[in-house]
């Protein structure tokens, strides 16, 4: 099912799903019945991380921001977060996007914190993290699973459970005997910076493709 099959769904009141209406913290309204997908991308705050591998996520966040005119970032939830209502069809979404500040390896908080404040069910999270036991350039889409060594992803799966859709982003092995956390956190420079900007950029436009099409689409588009 697409998230827009899940947007009529709870609209003609299937799912027997109810979610209560106020307001969120930019002041935009938030209807019962608006449909709300938080995309979370994984990386470490601070200068010192921002163009390592290991904030794949962090990267492709902000050029999902970028595509979508997202400028309101603000803080809250262990995160900076980000909120826009798109159309998809002829429904709304309330689409969230968002960074964990909290290191990588508290992820999790910051996850079930921005779940619990939107009353969100994992099939609404996606979240998107670097993996290096994909060659750089490859991506994939997929839904559970283990958290593969990754120690954001072991954090959140700690915290609310396994059953979201993920996006990897490829970032290759460490080279020879190099440590694995070294490697991840090596600042990139040249034409491998610009390779990164390119691979995270596309898994962006796979989370734009998600919106709108089914989990197998979007593995078919980009896997």
């Amino acid at each position: 099912m697409s998230l827009i099959d899940n947007i009529k769904k709870r609209l003609s009141g299937e799912s027997g799903e109810s979610r209560m209406s106020g307001e969120s913290r930019d002041g935009l309204a938030v209807d019962a019945d608006d449909c709300c997908r938080l995309i979370v991308g994984l990386g470490n705050p601070g200068e010192r991380y921002t163009t390592t591998r290991h904030n794949a996520g962090f990267w492709a966040i902000d050029s999902l921001a970028d595509k979508l005119d997202v400028d309101n970032w603000r803080p809250g939830f262990d995160s900076l977060y980000a909120e826009k209502k798109i159309k998809l069809g002829d429904e709304s979404l309330r689409l969230v996007l968002a960074k964990p500040q909290t290191l990588m390896n508290l992820s999790g908080r910051a996850v079930k914190g921005l779940l619990k404040h939107y009353k969100l069910d994992l099939e609404e999270l996606c979240v998107i993290q670097d993996d290096i036991d994909l060659d750089s350039g490859v991506l994939r889409v997929k839904l559970g699973g283990g958290h593969g060594g990754h120690n954001g992803i072991r954090d959140i799966i700690a915290a609310v459970g396994s059953d979201y859709i993920r996006i990897k982003i490829g970032v290759g092995a460490p080279p020879g005997r190099m440590d694995s956390a070294d490697y991840v956190l090596q600042q990139l420079k040249g034409d491998a910076l610009e390779e990164f900007q390119i691979d995270t950029s596309r898994a962006a436009d796979a989370a734009l493709f998600l919106l709108e099409h089914t989990l197998t689409e979007t593995q078919n588009q980009f896997n």
